[in-house]
């Protein structure tokens, strides 16, 4: 197991909260790279009673961005191993086994939108900004990500500008569930994350892996997988007593099973 020092960890009542925790800025290295992957893959070990898992900053800033002392020390000759980490460690969060809800406030720039894009859900504060300067440190990366939240217009502007660009305004085309001032983002977030955390364990888990593999499935393809997830669903017990709930005007008392 890798060693977590840069992320600190909590849980209460299902809903677990990741904080990214590296001053000044909590710019990303291989370390924590490594770190987030260890996390992102590894729920049931790292945070074994969440069913939601808020991705937050410490601090003022969601994610600088990319360390860019390593950029420094970057060649055609180790980038590839590095961008292998790299790309790891946002597949983690998008592929994670339980929903994750990314929290912005402050910036979010290069690494910092990718990691908030390859979550469920973004929340934001209306002092949020959301940037991809890559182009003006000799990189390139974030866009693909980033087209998760925004339509590809506004990617292209922002790639080739590097511009920061308010929350309130990319939230506009849907891709960020709310913008609210600074002191109600955690409140915002843990609302979100316990009105998903409310359903089955089994539900929210079998939901994850189904909408992340018809994301970019063709319609009958995606539904087709769907309706494989649905015949697996029907196999647990907290499928049945969701029906029976219903029927009987109850809450449901799910058990995981």
């Amino acid at each position: 197991m890798t060693d977590v020092n840069h992320l600190r960890l909590g849980s209460d009542d299902r809903v677990a909260t990741v904080t990214m925790d590296r001053a000044p800025v909590n710019a990303v290295d291989q370390a924590m790279y490594l770190e987030l992957v260890e996390v992102f893959s590894n729920v049931r070990h790292h945070l074994p009673d969440a069913d939601v898992i808020i991705l937050i900053g410490a601090g003022n800033t969601f994610c600088g961005g990319n360390d860019l002392h390593e950029f420094m020390t970057m060649t055609p000759e180790n980038v590839t191993a590095r961008m292998a980490l790299v790309h790891a460690a946002f597949r983690s969060i998008y592929e994670c086994e339980i929903p994750v809800i990314a929290a912005v406030d402050g910036v979010a720039a290069g690494t910092g939108v990718a990691l908030a894009a390859s979550a469920d859900l973004v929340v934001a504060t209306d002092r949020a900004r959301f940037a991809l300067p890559e182009i003006s440190v000799g990189a390139m990366g974030g866009a693909k990500h980033l087209s998760r939240l925004v339509p590809q217009g506004v990617v292209r502007r922002m790639f080739y500008t590097a511009e920061r660009v308010p929350a309130s305004e990319l939230a506009r085309y849907g891709g960020i569930a709310s913008v609210v001032p600074a002191e109600e983002l955690v409140t915002t977030a843990t609302a979100l994350a316990r009105s998903v955390a409310r359903h089955s364990p089994v539900a929210i888990r079998i939901a994850k892996k189904s909408l992340t593999e018809i994301e970019y499935l063709d319609l009958q393809s995606g539904y087709a997988r769907e309706q494989r997830y649905t015949g697996e669903l029907s196999g647990y017990a907290d499928a049945k007593e969701a029906v029976r709930a219903f029927f009987e005007r109850r809450e449901p008392r799910y058990t995981g099973m």
